[in-house]
Order: structure tokens, then sequence, then C-alpha cells
């Protein structure tokens, strides 16, 4: 027993006992230990006040220690969420925690397997439904505490186990039963299960009809069974057990039912400042006018059963809008409105029955006209004399007759208020079967688990406790003696399972107590038994209940108060409680006269008589037995029978399910938020059984550890020869050396397979030779720094002295040095003096005889320059005065002769002029000139033209003239030969001569015709030949008639006559293309012929649009009516073979270059290097460009595979290079080739068919896209999106360009409504192209961003891991992903957007997104991490910060940044120090972007180091503080980004501004779509 006593060490805390605070702190300031111990403390909060314990050994010894204080946790331990981690577990350190995290705004805090949850009174950010999404999946112990956690648990144990569930919310009145069980279903019904096989996925958080049913129960649940109490606003009247029924993929396809013991005296009856049901108060403020004047309802204080608390609202609460939530819920539950008229039809009634007036003095008097007796039987459908008769009378049965009486005004009240009860109460529990009916599963071999939830009623002690505390209380002690026994189980199972030594641990059983209520002659029995008798009362129930139970078996549980002979007392599992038994028959009966039960029975109101047989089918009548006392009659069950049957049940349920508790604390009386009373605490925690369970687990091993958390804590208790990483050390070896070397009582102590188990008291005692280790150590390192210090000073001291030597020596010499330099100065200066004063004598006397040299030398020079001047003078005016003359002559002669022709000229050119405007005068002359020479242009264009296509027509007539004639020859061969047959027949007398002339005459024919076509033949080769050198001459001759022209045109000056000339120019070359085309007629109507004639009569227009009109010509009549007058093209046949190799010598050469060339080679290139044709194209049409475009356009099934299949199913995307980037063409081919074909049948008015490709076209690439996932969508729907926005900006260019045709055609009407419809169809492709991608990048990112931004660690020198420093290479075994991974993936994404060309808006609406959901989702997963909060993880995630954001700089996206600003504050936050409130003022300045409840939760969460000091109570209190209640900006996480949120648009950009390409890669073997872009081209150019 020393050493329980030696652990009050000096400075060791323990608690003691106090009236207002339950418990207080102190500190030990003296341990006297002999025979007797003496302990004084001195209090933490009151510094003059000290507390003494005194007790001898053998005390102590006699109860183990158990009356010494109760020792308080170290600071770090007094923060867990976990009350049985505590090193010391007992009343004051649980107490203690639950208070410290409450005052935190941590409401709730596990103690093993129950939830502690405390009722804030407050409005709390932790149930919105970004948190719901953040506990689903995750195991408990993950994240904070919480019910959802617990929700959570029960649900994985569900689908693992395939086990039902139950979940036991527990508490007293105001403790915050009902909104606990209310956010649990609600997370069962919202939370979206990513990981079960089966599971629907809720994409945009939406619900089934069943899970939103099963909401709705809720509001209705509380609007009938809810009111509120003087400790409650919202108090559960009633317990109830919710079963949701899940199928065998886990989805929720049902509910069920089940309430117990609603308090029906409420209806009659309500104490002050208290409330009737809420129901009764939102019908009269919410019932419109036409129902209110049928019903006779008013204000609620017109009404007895609800005025007589005084009170009729509630602060906040607005019963006329809670009145339609009311509604809404009924209908979602399947009532029609008619049915809930009719149920408020009758709650109308109950409220008039309150306002009977039953006067009288004696016998009990109703007036029959009274209004509140009129209505009430109006609404109920009953007879008023009949139900006023009944009211003042009552009916004894006898054996021989009917005997009736008058009752007085209080019994008659009895009976009135009965039936207003028992009508409330089929009400209740009709509502509750229908709802029943609703929410179950029609079919029940689907249903395959449940999870039941069961909010019921907390252990009740009131000053006045009556029939329904006593129902109450035996309900908890029967949940409590369960509770204790599944607590007991587990703990032996954990034992049994971890294979431990271990002795049977005894707990409290309640047992004898429960068998005191319910034994076949318990107090329900002997309550039942009273009620049956006629003369029972309550006064002889109590005195049955003293003589059964006066014995020594029950001396323990029951107990008889002294100064009341009404009263019994029951030593319940959480304290003694005294009934009242006044009452108790009555309540227990729960009767109606018979009289009354035949009356409603037969009332006119159909529906009271379903509510009311439904009620009773629920509950028949028992059987009567064939014994003397049952076989007189047949009663109905009693309430008490009842309400034990349905807990039997309940008991049973819970039984046969895994259950979890959850406990909800009220901590306070008053309401007040945030504010907590420790000793109302403290008691319920002893009722709701949490130290009931702490005691069990202490009577164990109640501390238990993983090897791996025991060896990281105290790996320092050992020598490093046992944990040092390069030997590879043994963790379960490392934990046996500690325990050997620190505990040597094994008896303390079990090890298991998994876990270290420890006694009471072991964890404080290792904390406490931890401390003193490292103490050790920080001395030990103290005295090698001091040492340090003292000789780095003392060598520092050594090293000055000598440089002071250095520097006096330095001085001396120095001054030596100057003296000498002094000397040697003057020596030198003396010297230079001398030959200063000498030099300066010489130099004088040289400049004077220099000067006196100068003067002489330029008076000489001077004199002759002189002489030389004057004579140069004079030359020069000479040779002036001779050149004036001869320029005088020049020029006078020069007048002369330009003066002469001047006036020549003068007289020709005003001749000239006057003939050149009479000329010009005479327009119609001028016209003539301009005529002859633009018809003289236009004739030689047409003959070369006319005489190119004439010649190729001319050759193939050759060609067929010389077949034809072949075959002629051949058949003149056989003519001949024929005919010298017959004219040998003829010559024989049986030919007949008729015969002879006809064949005579046939064959002169064939002859004739030969001979005809061979002139003709030889005729056109002549012709040829003349063509070709007069087209040659022709060339000349226009070539000089074109000069002349310009030539001419330039002598116009009149900009009037100009414009009118080039007017009629126009209109002659528009007469021009008409006769060049009319030598054409002959040849295009041949090869008209020629072409297919099947009618396209179906029609497969997939545009919305109205159908088109007549102007539009079918495709048939496009090609029948093919007009040979269409504009013609600007190119040549000559110039057709412009681009063909002349000789295989520039085959070749082309042939190098296209080996040069990496790309796909465009369709012209490869074309004519192949003379022409396409490699590997074996598809032919023969005709003009125009016709080849109509036969291929013509043949749309085979157009639509070539392009769906080729052009966009197996297209080849260049793929994004960050060296070589592909040029435009090369990206946007698909587009050009879809836009051209597309725009080339609007120019032939197909638009119909162009619609149909369009549609299938979009309908491909959107498929296309979406057949993607993950990170392999990133290219194909880059590169899609980008060539669709490409492809409707060629259709808005083909708009403008097509105008101005459509317009002269009629047709600009219709094609602008399909314009329309096919960019908007464009644009919707494009948002859906965009948001499926982002919902595959955000996929892939998702998975990411928290083990890249939170988990990886990649700054060396503040690495931590949550297994230990000295650990952790040995406990990981998972590779996590790096920074290095994720922005490797955002390059990959910017570099194929940039690659494809997409708009840099776009590029940064798509990052920004990114980066918000990586800056959101980083922040929230570090906002819920426990445990990990720490100042190293806080630099580790700044410095993966700082790489984001580098790499948005890098690519030009600055504001992303801004994105990552709540996680980069976070990082500052977690940095900071904490340590003073001016520390905690410097967070809410820097950390200006957080809400105070991020912070309040950042600062909760810290993880304190091992150096640093504990955050003192009052800082984390200052924190709190300014954490607002009902601010709705102060939010805890933030919104997230949802993966599949299509919400956000996509915002479209302008239409590129592009040019149309033919250009088509060599690698496609398309040979449709090869030869229709090599018909396109002409018309292109």
């Amino acid at each position: 027993m020393t050493s329980l006593v030696e652990v009050y060490t000096k400075g060791t805390k323990a608690w003691f006992t106090d009236e207002v605070e339950a418990w207080v702190s102190a500190t030990c300031i003296s341990n006297n230990s002999s025979d007797k111990v003496k302990l004084i403390f001195q209090s933490d909060a009151d510094d003059q006040k000290t507390y003494e314990f005194e007790a001898s050994l053998e005390d102590i010894k006699k109860n183990n220690g158990a009356t010494l204080p109760p020792l308080r946790n170290p600071p770090k331990l007094e923060y867990n969420d976990d009350l049985t981690n505590l090193s010391y577990l007992n009343e004051p350190g649980v107490l203690n925690t639950i208070r410290t995290r409450y005052m935190q705004r941590l409401i709730y805090t596990y103690s093993g397997i129950v939830l502690i949850a405390v009722n804030p009174f407050d409005r709390v950010a932790l149930y919105d439904p970004d948190t719901v999404q953040q506990y689903s999946g995750k195991r408990r112990g993950e994240l904070e505490p919480h019910l959802f956690a617990i929700a959570e648990d029960a649900y994985r144990c569900m689908i693992r186990e395939q086990t039902n569930q139950t979940i036991v919310v527990s508490g007293e009145s105001g403790a915050g039963k009902t909104v606990s069980a209310k956010y649990i279903m609600r997370y069962f019904a919202t939370a979206d299960d990513q990981e079960s096989v089966g599971k629907r996925k809720k994409t945009d958080g939406s619900m089934t009809e069943v899970e939103e049913q099963i909401l709705a129960t809720n509001p209705i649940m509380e609007a009938f069974g809810n009111a509120k109490t003087t400790r409650n606003d919202n108090s559960s009247r009633f317990g109830k057990y919710i079963e949701i029924q899940f199928d065998d993929a886990a989805n929720i396809i049902g509910a069920k039912i089940r309430t117990y013991l609603l308090e029906r005296s409420r209806l009659i009856f309500q104490p002050d400042s208290e409330r009737n049901y809420h129901i009764f108060y939102q019908l009269c403020a919410g019932i419109p006018n036409s129902e209110k004047k049928r019903f006779d309802l008013g204000p609620y204080s017109n009404f007895h059963y609800l005025n007589q608390s005084g009170t009729g609202t509630i602060p906040g609460v607005n019963d006329a809008d809670e009145f339609e939530v009311t509604q809404r819920a009924l209908s979602t539950v399947g009532l029609s409105v008619e049915l809930q008229w009719k149920i408020f039809q009758i709650l109308a009634a109950l409220l008039h029955l309150g306002n009977i007036q039953i006067t009288g003095r004696g016998d009990a008097m109703l007036n029959e006209d009274d209004p509140a007796l009129v209505t009430a039987t109006r609404l109920l459908g009953l007879k008023t004399s009949e139900f006023r008769k009944w009211i003042v009378r009552k009916q004894i049965i006898t054996r021989s007759e009917k005997i009736v009486t008058n009752l007085n005004p209080t019994q008659a009240n009895v009976v009135k208020d009965s039936v207003a009860k028992y009508i409330y109460a089929n009400l209740f529990d009709w509502l509750v079967s229908v709802i029943n009916d609703s929410l179950s599963c029609s079919d029940p071999s689907l249903v395959a688990t449940f999870i039941g939830v069961l909010d019921i009623y907390g252990f009740e002690h009131f000053k006045k406790n009556s029939f329904e505390q006593f129902c109450i209380n035996y309900a908890n002690e029967k949940l409590q003696q369960q509770f204790n026994q599944h607590v007991f189980k587990l703990e032996q199972e954990e034992y049994i399972r971890e294979e431990i030594n271990w002795t049977f641990i005894e707990f409290s059983d309640n047992q004898k107590c429960i068998e005191l209520i319910e034994a076949k002659l318990g107090i329900l029995a002997l309550l039942d038994e009273e009620s049956r008798l006629p003369a029972g009362s309550d006064q002889g129930f109590t005195q049955k209940l003293y003589t059964n139970f006066d014995k020594p078996d029950f001396k323990q549980y029951f107990k008889k108060p002294r100064f009341s002979n009404n009263a019994f007392t029951i030593a319940h599992y959480a304290h003694d409680v005294q009934y009242e038994s006044e009452n108790f028959l009555d309540k227990n009966k729960d009767s109606v006269p018979d009289e009354h039960m035949s009356l409603l029975q037969g009332s006119e109101f159909e529906f009271l008589k379903e509510v009311l047989e439904k009620a009773a089918n629920a509950n028949p009548v028992p059987t009567p037995q064939a014994n003397k006392r049952m076989s007189m009659m047949a009663r109905k069950p009693t309430l008490g029978y009842i309400f034990k049957q349905s807990l039997i049940n309940l008991m049973d349920t819970i039984g046969n399910t895994n259950v979890h508790y959850i406990r909800c604390i009220k901590p306070n009386e008053s309401k007040v938020a945030w504010e907590l009373e420790p000793n109302m605490v403290l008691s319920q925690l002893r009722a709701c059984g949490v130290l009931e369970t702490i005691r069990i687990s202490c009577a164990g091993y109640p501390s238990r550890w993983t090897f791996e958390e025991f060896a990281d804590r105290y790996y320092a208790l050992v020598p490093s020869k046992f944990w040092d990483p390069s030997g590879q050390p043994v963790v379960r070896e490392l934990c046996s050396a500690i325990l050997e070397k620190t505990i040597k009582n094994e008896d303390k102590y079990q090890v298991g397979t998994t876990k270290i188990f420890f006694r009471a008291g072991q964890l404080a005692y290792l904390e406490k030779l931890r401390t003193d280790r490292f103490d050790a150590c920080a001395t030990l390192l103290q005295k090698h720094m001091r040492r340090f210090i003292y000789r780095t000073r003392y060598v520092r001291m050594q090293h000055l002295a000598l440089s002071l030597q250095c520097v006096a020596r330095h001085k001396a010499a120095k001054a030596q040095l100057q003296v000498l330099m002094d000397h040697k100065a003057a020596t030198v200066i003396q010297a230079q003096w001398r030959r200063y004063t000498d030099r300066k004598a010489f130099l004088n006397k040289k400049q004077v005889v220099l000067q006196l040299q100068t003067t002489i030398r330029g008076y000489l020079a001077r004199r002759d320059f002189s002489s030389v001047r004057e004579t140069m003078a004079a030359i020069q005016i000479q040779r002036v005065v001779r050149g004036w003359f001869a320029r005088r002559y020049v020029q006078q002669q020069t007048q002369y002769v330009v003066l002469l022709q001047s006036c020549i000229r003068r007289r020709v050119a005003r001749k000239h002029l006057i003939s050149l405007r009479l000329e010009a005068r005479s327009v119609d002359h001028f016209k003539d000139v301009n005529y002859k020479l633009e018809s003289k242009v236009v004739e030689l264009t047409q003959k070369v033209t006319g005489l190119l296509r004439e010649k190729k027509t001319a050759e193939d007539q050759v060609t067929q003239m010389e077949n034809q004639m072949r075959a002629w020859q051949d058949k003149h061969e056989r003519l001949d030969k024929r005919s010298k047959d017959m004219a040998d027949r003829l010559l024989l007398p049986t030919v007949p001569r008729p015969e002879f002339e006809v064949l005579q005459q046939e064959r002169n024919d064939l002859v004739k015709e030969n001979n005809d076509l061979t002139n003709k033949l030889n005729r056109q080769t002549d012709e040829m030949a003349k063509l070709a050198e007069q087209l040659t001459s022709e060339q000349e001759h226009s070539a000089r008639l074109e000069a002349q022209l310009e030539t001419q045109q330039a002598r116009a000056t009149d900009e009037a006559e100009v414009t009118q000339l080039k007017q009629q120019i126009a209109g002659l070359k528009a007469q021009l293309a008409q006769v060049m085309n009319t030598p054409r007629q002959n040849s295009s109507n041949n090869l008209r012929s020629l072409s297919p004639g099947e009618a396209l009569g179906r029609d497969r227009s997939v545009s919305p649009g109205p159908p088109r009109s007549n102007s539009i010509k079918p495709l048939d009549d496009q090609l029948t009516n093919y007009s040979p007058h269409r504009k013609a093209r600007r190119n040549s046949a000559a110039d057709a073979f412009v681009d063909r190799p002349k000789s295989s010598i520039d085959n070749i050469r082309k042939a190098e270059q296209l080996s040069k060339n990496p790309r796909p080679t465009s369709l012209a290139f490869f074309g004519s290097l192949l003379g022409g044709k396409a490699a590997g194209t074996t598809f032919e049409i023969d005709g003009t460009p125009e016709e080849v475009m109509v036969a291929i356009l013509r043949d749309e099934d085979n157009l639509h595979d070539e392009i769906l299949e080729g052009l966009i199913r197996s297209v080849k995307m260049p793929l994004p290079n960050s060296q070589t980037q592909s040029s435009t063409k090369e990206v946007f081919f698909p587009a050009h080739i879809i836009g051209n074909i597309v725009k080339q049948m609007w120019l032939l008015g197909y638009m119909d068919e162009s619609e149909r490709l369009l549609f299938s076209v979009m309908d491909t690439i959107q498929k296309q896209c979406l057949s993607f996932s993950g990170e392999d969508a990133i290219v194909p729907c880059a590169f899609w999106l980008s060539n669709v926005h490409e492809l409707l900006s060629l259709v808005c260019q083909a708009e403008v360009e097509l105008q101005r045709e459509m317009n002269s055609k009629g047709t600009w009407q219709e094609f602008e409504k399909l314009i329309a419809t096919i960019k908007f169809e464009m644009q919707c492709l494009e948002d859906n192209i965009f948001h499926a991608w982002m919902k595959e990048t955000k996929k892939r990112l998702s998975k990411m961003i928290i083990p890249a931004v939170v988990e990886n660690q990649s700054l060396p020198g503040f690495i931590t891991a949550d297994t230990g420093r000295f650990l952790g290479k040995l406990l990981t075994s998972h590779t996590p992903v790096s920074m290095d991974e994720l922005l490797g993936f955002l390059n990959k994404l910017t570099r194929a957007m940039e690659c494809y060309y997409l708009e840099q808006a776009v590029i940064t609406q798509i990052l920004t997104e990114l980066l918000k959901m990586i800056g959101i989702s980083a922040f929230n997963d570090l906002l819920m991490r426990k445990n990990f909060c720490s100042w190293k993880r806080a630099m580790q995630i700044q410095y993966n910060i700082t790489r984001v954001e580098e790499w948005c700089k890098t690519h030009g996206i600055p504001e992303g940044t801004l994105q990552l600003e709540h996680l980069m504050q976070c990082t500052k936050l977690l940095q900071f120090k904490k340590n003073t409130l001016e520390d905690i003022n410097n967070i809410y300045d820097v950390c200006w972007i957080l809400s105070p409840t991020q912070i309040q939760k950042l600062i909760s969460n810290y993880l304190i180091a091992d150096y640093e000091s504990p955050i003192l109570p009052e800082i984390l209190k200052a924190v709190a503080d300014h954490v607002v209640s009902g601010d709705q900006s102060d939010v805890l996480l933030l919104d997230s980004v949802a993966i599949d949120n299509t919400t956000n648009p996509f915002e479209i950009p302008m239409p590129r501004a592009t040019k149309a390409q033919q250009y088509l890669p060599a690698w496609f073997n398309l040979p449709r779509l090869r030869r229709l872009m090599s018909a396109m081209e002409p018309t292109t150019d």
C-alpha cells in the first residue's frame, strides 16, 4: 500500500469534492507518510485554500486505496476524446474531460462504446451535408467523435457482418435525444456510400422516395407527440423505435415505427410554463379561415386544454409555419389532404371537449345548448343528448339489473377527460400504423437487415413522481441491465480474443430491482390486480406493496417512506425515487365507460370509427382463462400490462441486434447555451450508466495500447540498442523490454496478441517515468550545452587576449615604420624640389626663344599670303564676269525657242482638246468602243475555254467513234459476207426477190453511214489542229487587247462615267458567262444521263424545327435539274493540270519532300504526287466536280459511316507534346472537313441531310467522349471540345457568308432556324463534354489531393509520422501519392489544353475549378482530422501549397492561388504561438479569412508535441467565446466541390476567326471523303 501513497509526491494534482463545482483540483504540497498518512493540498483556483487528507495505512489497505484523493490526469490527456484512454479513469477525471471539451465547443466524447453528447442549446455547424460526407466511409476514431461516426459504425457493421443493428439514444428530457435521432436518420438517408457494391449513388444529393418519407416522419411525430416542458422546448412525450430497413445492396427500402407510453395526461393538463402537444397550437395558428369557421376554432387561449399553463408560444418558433411543415410531411408519407382534414377535425373536437362546462354542487349538470358540447358532438358525429347523458351519469351492471346513477362534477370531468385522452391516444396509434403501412417494404423478402434507432426517455426523478415516471424508470432499468451485460460481454470477449489471463469481473446487476417490478407478484402485477377490483383504490395498492415487499429479500430495493402512507420508494440503479401512488389506478386502467365506447363506435363520422377499430385490433382483449378469477369478466389489458409486453418485445429486439449507445446529457437546467453545471452533469453520468461502464473497465484492464503505439510512446525508457532502426528491432520484443524494465509487478499488465492491457493508473506511472527520462535527458543536454558554452567563452577570451597583443605590437611597429617613412619622404621631397626648380628655369628660357621664332615666321607668312590673295581675287572676278555674259546669251536664245514651241503646241493642243471633248460627249461612241473591247476579251476567253473543253470532248468522241467505226467495220464485214451469201442465194431459185432487195438496201445504208463517220472524224481532226493554231493566235491577240483596254481605262477621268462603265462591264461578263456555257449543253446532258436515278423518298431529318418549304428541292430534283447556267468556276480546264508533275524527276523530288516531312500530308499534295489519285483509293466517280459531289452526298449512309467511324471513332489524335506543338490544321482537320461538307450541302440546298449529318456527328462525339474515364479522358475530351468549338465557329462564318445567297433564293428564314438549332445543340454539346471531362478529372484528382497535399512530406527536417519517428520505417507499408504526381497531372491537363488550342478563358476556368477543389478538399480534411494538426505538418502542407502556387504563377494563372487561401491561413494558424491571449488576437488578425468556428476547431484539434506546453483552458475558452451563435456566415466546413455537379455553367467562348482548310491526313483510308474533298477544292479555290 505504500506504493499507492508514494504516488502523491510534491506537485501531484488530485481532486476534492465541492458543493458547487462537484470536484475541484488541488496540488500536493506535503506528504507525510509513516503509520499514518497525511497529505496536504493547495487549491489550484484559490491559493489561500488547502485540503488535508488523513488516514492510516491499515484503512487504506482495507479499502484498497479507494479513499485516497482521486488523481488528476496529465494536461495532455485531459483533452482526450475517449474517456477510456485517461490514465486515471475516475469520476472527477471523466467530468473534467467532458467539461474541458464542452468549453471548447466540442459536444461529443467517447466513453468506450458509448458516445456522450452534451446539449449545446445552440445551433452548431456539425450536421451539414459536407460533414455527412466527411464521416461517410471513415472508421470510428479516424475523425472527431460524432453521432455520424456511430451511425457510420452501425452501417458498416450491418454490411460487414450482415446483422441487425440498434442505436440507443437515451437521456433525460432536454438532453437532445430527439435531435440526435433525427440527425442519425438523416445521415442514413443522405450519406453517399461509394464503397458498397450495388449501392445507388447519390449524384446530386437527392434522396429516394422512401428516404424522404422516413425523414418526413420526424415533423409528424414531433407535432403529435412532442410538447414544450420546463426542461425542453421540444420534449418527446413518448418513446419510439424506428427500424430503417435495407436490402441486400444496403439501400433503404422501408421503415417501421414502434411507440411506447404516450403521455396521455398532457392532453388535459399542463404544468406552468409548459404546453400541450404542438399540433394543437399549429392547428389554431395555421388553419385557413374557411376551415377555421367550419371547425369553430380561434386562438389557443380560447381553449381550456391549451391555456392552463399560461404559455402558448415558443421563442423562435412560428406555429403557422410549422403547421405547413406538418401538412407537407403528412402528404409525403401518403396521407391525402382530405384525410388530413379529417384528422384535424378530430383534434378540433378534442379542443371543444375541453371547453364543455360541467356545473352543479351535488350532481353534475350539463346544459344541452352548451356551444362546446354541440360543436364537439357535431365534429365527432355523435348524438348530443346521448353524449351529454353519459357525461353526467354512469351505469352499474349487476347480475339482475342495470343501475344508472348521477355523477358529481369532479367525476363527470374525469369521464370527459378520459374520453378525450382515449380518442387522442387511438388517433396517435392510428397515425403510427398508417405511417408504418406507407413506409414498410411491400415485399418483406427484400428486407435483408435493419438499423433501429431507439429514442427513449431517460431516467427521471422529480419532486413528485407518478405512474409515468414509474414506467419510464422501469424501462431504463431494463435498458441499463442490457447495457451492463453488453459492456461486460464486450470486455470479456476482448480478453478472450487477446488470449490474456483474466478472472470474472463483477458488476452491479439490477435484476432484483427488475424482478421487484415485473415479477409475477411484482409491483405491476399487484397494480393490475388492484385495478380489476371494483372497490380498488390507490391506498389499497400501496398497502399491498407494503405487505408483499416488507421482507429482507427486497429491503435493498424497496423502501417505505417515513412520513407517508401513500408513497413507496424504489432504489434504482441511478437513484432512489419516491413515487406517489395517487392516480396510479386510474392511469393504469386508462378506461372509458362502456356507454361512451358504444357511443363512439356508433359514430356517424366514419373516420373516427376507423381509428377506433384499428386501435382495437392492435390491442386485442386477452381471452379469459377457465378459472374463477377470470371467468367473471373479460377486461381489456391495462396500460401497465401493455407497456410491459412492448418493453419485453423491445428488449428481445435489442438483444438480437448489435447495439450502439448514445447518451445525451443536459448541461444546465435553464437551457443557457454553452453553460455547464457540474453536479447536474455528474448525476446524469451516473444515471445513464457511463460511470458504471468505467467502473467495469477499471475492474479489469481499462487501458489498452497496441504494440506500435506503446513502443512509439515509451521507447525512450530503454537504451537505444533496443530501438535503433539500423538493427531492425522487433516491436513486440521492444515492448517486452520496456515492460520488464518499468513495471516489476506482472499483475499490473497483460500482453495480448495485438495489444497490451494495463491496470488503472499504470499509464500515468509510465508517463511519469517517461517525463523523468526526458527530464534526465534534458538535464544531460543542459550540462553538455553549458560546458560547451563556457568552453567556447574561454576560448573566445583567450583568442581575444592574443588578438589584443597582436594589435599592440602592430601599433608599435607601425609607429617606428612611420618615422622611417617620414625621413625617407623628406629626402625624396628635397630631391624632387631641386629638380623642379632647375627644370622650370630651363623651360622658361626655352619658351622665350620659341616665342621669338614664331613671331618672325608669322610676319613673313602673312606678307606672302596677302599678295597671293590679291592675285586670286582678280582671277575670280574675271571668271565670274565672263560666265555671266555667256549665260545671259544662252538664256535669251532658250526663251525665244520655248516661246515659239509653246505657241505651236498650244494651238495643236486646243484643237486636240476640242476633239476630245466632242468625243467624250459622245457616250454611245465610248460605249461602243468599250463594248467592242470587252466583246473581244469575252470572245477570246470564251474561245479559249470552249476550245479546251471541245478538244477534250472531241478526243472522247474520236475515241468513241473509232471504237464505233471498228464495230461498224466488223459489222460491215459481216454484212458484206452476208450480202455475198445472200447474192449467192438470190441466184438460187428458192430465194425471194424482195428479201434480197431489202438486204441490199441495208448494206448500202451501212456503207454510207460508215463513210460519213469517217469523213466526220477526219474533219474534226483537222478542225482540232486549226483550233490549236487559232488558240495560240487568239491568246496573243487577247493579250494585246487587254493592254489596250488598260490604256483606254487609264484615260478615263470622270469617276461617274468610270463607275457606269464598270457596271456595264459586269453585265457584259454575266452575258459572257451565259454564252460560255452554251456549248456545254450537250455534254452536260450526256453526263446527267449517266447519274443514278433513284429517288430518296424517306425523310430522316431529326431537326426539331418546322418542316421545310418546297423552295428547297430534294436531292433527286437537284441532280435531275442540274442547271448548266450555274456560276462558272474561276479556274479553267488547263489549270487543273498545273500542279501535276511534268516528269518522273518531279515525282522523285516530291517523294523526297514527302519523306522529309514527319507529319501527315495534305490531300492536295498527296493527290498530286500520285498523279491526281490518293494512295489506296479505289473509289472512283467520273464526271465534273459538281456531279461528283452530288453523287457522294446522295450516298448518305456510306458518307455517314466514313465520317462517324473513320473521322471520329477511329481518328488518330495528335498527342500533346511539350517540345513540338501540332499545327492548327493537324488539330482541327475533323472540324474543317465536316464544316466544309456541311457548307457544300447548304450551297446545294441539302438542308435536311445536313441536319441529320450534324446531329449524328454531335451524338457520336458525345458518346466518344463519355466512353473514356479517369486520366484517359484528358486528351480526347480536350481534342473534341476544341474541335466542336472550331466547328461552331465555321458554322457561324458560313451563316454570314451564305446570308446573301439564301436571301436571293428566298430560303433565309428556314436556313436561319436551322442554323440557330445547330448552334444551340453545339453549345449544349460543348457544355456536356466540358462537364463529363471535369467529372472524370475531378474523380482522378480527388484521389490525389489528400495524399499529395495533406499527407505527403517532402520537406526534409520536418518529417513526422503517425507511427513515430523511430518506428516509421518498420510500420509504414504503403507509398503515398507525391506532390510531383499531382503537379504532373496538372501539367498533363494544361499541356493537352494548350496543344489543342483551347481558349485561355476555358483553361483558366478549368484550372481554377480544380484548384478550388484542391483547396477546399484539403482544408476540410485537415479540419476534421484528429491528432493531425501539428506545426510540423503545417510546415509540410505549407511547402506543398507553395509548390502549387509556384505552378500557378508559372502557367499564368495567379488568381488560382486565391483558392488555396483557406488552407494557407490554416497552416499559418498551426505554426503560430498559442500561449497568451495576445497570441490568439494575432491569430485572428492574420487568419482573417477563417471563421471563428474553424479557428476554434483547429486549435482544439491541435496536436501538442512533447516539447510544447499544453494550451491553457482559459486560452481555449477565449477562442470558444469568439464563436457567435446564430451567425450564418460562421461555418465549419467549406462547401465542397461536387464531382458530379453540373450547375457550374461552362462559359462558352466567342467563335474563332478561323479559315476553312482543305486538309485530310494521308493515313486516312476514306475514299469517299478524299474524293469529295478533291471535288470541293476547285469550288473552294
